[in-house]
């Protein structure tokens, strides 16, 4: 349609495939037009303006008759005739009428003459838009007894208001009134003459509607085989208007399959939502998680339908190999995980199967190209290994298309081009999303592994800041992202963001360093300051942490990590220390600022945290007296309440002691005694 217009020369032939019948809108609406014309405007008679001209005529005739009462001269009647009534009468026709024997008949005669004048009727013609009814004959409204009764009059039958004087003098005239009242009456009764039949533009209205309504339809047929559109020809407006009904003819969507439609993106939109039950996910989605799965849904079923509807060639193929389907569902792989990603694979195609964009052979395509999407980025480590993963869903396009030909018996002629298609889809893919995934991050704020591996580099500049300015804080960080990160692996946490979030969570000591006991050699400042001010420099590095980490752009999974490793938990040493000085202490003054962990992760580096930091305290530590240790720095967390909102359970805490001592033991492992077994005990008893 957009290649042909009125008026241009057609660079193709356009032939009509099958018969059909459309409706000439041009030439209906002519036709319309034309029976329009032919409607009369329709009057009605007013009684008010009847009422009003024969008041006047009266009240004419009593001003008249009372200045004959008074006695009054001749040319004192006409000029005070003339003041009440300016402009309405000429002096002659005054004098005449006062001289006249029989003036004061002429009411009765004046009477007779409006009234026959008012039932044959004074029409409105001067009304706008009137020209565009019938111009031979209007019709006329008579109100008969209990019905209205329909009349059409021709123009020359009318009195208008340039024919009342002619109207006047031919009524009086046959009434056999006086000579005198027959030349003067058009004179004295046109001023007081009144339009009585008016244009009712309602009911004018509405005959034309009724017109319209009547008025068939001109229906034109085009035979099959006809050559609608000529090559080398200029484009005429009826070729142009055979073509619009053609194009019209085409089988078009049903509105109930657009409402279907949008509820189908609805329910997938809320379908991914409910998915974000921590079974499948873990966590909850943000808003701006929930916003990005909705356009992906909306983009999915969009891709599908553009390449279905719009674009030529692609009627005897599957329409997912068109559109990079598995770049919408490598996002979800890396954003919430390979189990989301694999909801995401099933239930985007079978959306678009239902809304008729896939036929079986575009949905099995989809179906395995999308679980392969979901697949091939769960080991991957580093950006670049996106573009092994595009190739690798490239070689499972090329699969699935062999396996489609055979199931539905195809053409294997298609087969080099499908295998194409398959291989540029996958590389594609993986090259878009190798674009989009950076931006998609910093938008979303998101701990992808990539961008937690990255962070993970011990070279950053701000860990190298941390390593010059605070090199006991950063040896902790270490050993407490050992401890986590083996922690989170046994209990099925997020490994890999509980050891960023260690590298991190004490990097607000830095402006500090020396008030920190892991960077103190000689000295301990704490010792020339107040308890209450070492706790304000203390719990400051949480807070200095968060802002740092603001700063830096890290993701919101690692600041709350540095911000809860803590919790609202008392630092007890201060207290105690406050409590020997000072009468009244209130523990509120000593306790950190944060909250309490609220995920696993969180939990965990606050574990580690706190029992890396004591069991440098154990003087000779085994084994068994770093369990006992470990599992009292626990219990202390969970009657304070640092662990309700993290949903550790009771069996995660005993596999993360256990954790926590296998590392440790690795590395105290020259200075543990471990413990004897029953035999060897037997032995030195005896």
């Amino acid at each position: 349609m957009r290649d042909f217009e009125v008026g241009k020369v057609a660079d193709r032939d356009v032939v009509a495939e099958r018969s059909l019948s459309y409706i000439n809108e041009t030439a209906t609406l002519l036709r319309m037009e034309a029976l329009e014309h032919l409607v009369p405007a329709v009057f009605k008679y007013s009684g008010e303006a009847v009422r009003n001209s024969l008041s006047e005529w009266n009240n004419f005739s009593d001003f008249t008759d009372d200045l004959v009462l008074q006695g009054m001269s001749p040319a004192s009647m006409v000029f005070a005739a003339q003041g009440a009534y300016p402009a309405f009468f000429s002096g002659e026709s005054l004098a005449a009428y006062f001289a006249s024997a029989d003036r004061l008949k002429f009411r009765e005669y004046g009477i007779e003459t409006l009234e026959t004048l008012y039932e044959e009727g004074v029409f409105e013609l001067n009304v706008p838009g009137l020209g565009a009814y019938n111009p031979e004959v209007v019709e006329l409204l008579i109100p008969r007894a209990d019905k209205l009764e329909r009349e059409r009059i021709l123009y020359g039958n009318i009195i208008s208001r340039g024919e009342i004087s002619e109207a006047i003098f031919r009524i009086a005239e046959s009434k056999e009134s006086p000579a005198e009242f027959r030349d003067l009456s058009p004179v004295l009764l046109q001023p007081f003459v009144r339009e009585n039949v008016l244009f009712s533009f309602e009911d004018s209205t509405q005959r034309t509607a009724e017109a319209r309504e009547r008025a068939d339809s001109v229906i034109e047929t085009i035979e099959k085989g006809t050559r609608i559109i000529r090559k080398g020809f200029i484009i005429t407006e009826d070729e142009m208007r055979a073509l619009y009904a053609l194009n019209a003819a085409l089988p078009q969507k049903d509105p109930r399959s657009i409402t279907a439609l949008i509820l189908i993106v609805a329910l997938v939109y809320v379908l991914l939502i409910l998915i974000q039950s921590r079974p499948v996910l873990g966590r909850n989605i943000t808003g701006r998680e929930s916003s990005l799965l909705f356009i992906l849904a909306c983009l999915y079923i969009a891709f599908a339908a553009l390449v279905k509807n719009f674009i030529p060639g692609t009627e005897d193929l599957p329409v997912s190999v068109f559109f990079p389907g598995a770049l919408i569902v490598m996002i979800p792989a890396v954003f919430f995980g390979f189990k989301f990603a694999l909801v995401t694979a099933l239930v985007f195609p079978l959306a678009v199967f239902l809304t008729g964009f896939f036929d079986i052979s575009s949905y099995l395509f989809a179906l395995i190209s999308g679980i392969a999407a979901s697949a091939v980025l769960k080991k991957a480590e580093k950006r670049m290994d996106l573009l092994v993963a595009g190739l690798e869903i490239a070689v499972a396009n090329c699969l699935a298309v062999t396996v489609i030909l055979l199931m539905s018996s195809g053409e294997f002629s298609n087969l080099p081009i499908l295998i194409f298609w398959a291989i540029l889809n996958g590389i594609i893919s993986g090259m878009l999303f190798l674009g989009i995934l950076p931006p998609l991050e910093h938008i979303l704020n998101a701990a992808t592994g990539f961008r937690l591996i990255e962070l993970s580099d011990l070279n950053a500049p701000i860990l190298r800041k941390l390593f010059t300015a605070a090199p006991g804080t950063y040896s902790h960080s270490i050993m407490v992202a050992n401890l986590a990160e083996q922690a989170c692996q046994d209990i099925g946490a997020n490994a890999l963001l509980a050891r960023v979030g260690a590298y991190y969570h004490d990097i607000g000591k830095m402006d500090n360093p020396d008030y920190f006991v892991e960077n103190q050699t000689d000295r301990n400042r704490h010792d020339d300051i107040a308890p209450r001010l070492s706790a304000t420099v203390i719990r400051s590095h949480v807070k200095v942490g968060v802002e740092k980490a603001r700063a830096l752009g890290l993701p919101a999974e690692v600041i709350d990590i540095i911000a809860e490793h803590h919790g609202n938990s008392l630092i007890e040493w201060f207290y105690h220390k406050a409590t020997q000085q000072e009468e009244q202490v209130s523990s509120d003054d000593f306790v950190y600022s944060g909250s309490p962990p609220r995920s696993k992760e969180s939990a965990v580096v606050m574990l580690a945290d706190v029992t890396e930091a004591a069991t440098r305290t154990l003087a000779k530590p085994t084994v068994a007296k770093m369990e006992k240790f470990i599992q009292q720095l626990f219990n202390a967390k969970v009657e304070h309440g640092q662990l309700e909102q993290s949903e550790l359970s009771f069996r995660d805490l005993e596999t993360i002691k256990k954790a926590f001592v296998k590392v440790l033991a690795g590395y105290y492992h020259s200075r543990i005694e471990y413990p004897k077994t029953d035999a060897e005990l037997k032995e030195d008893d005896e």
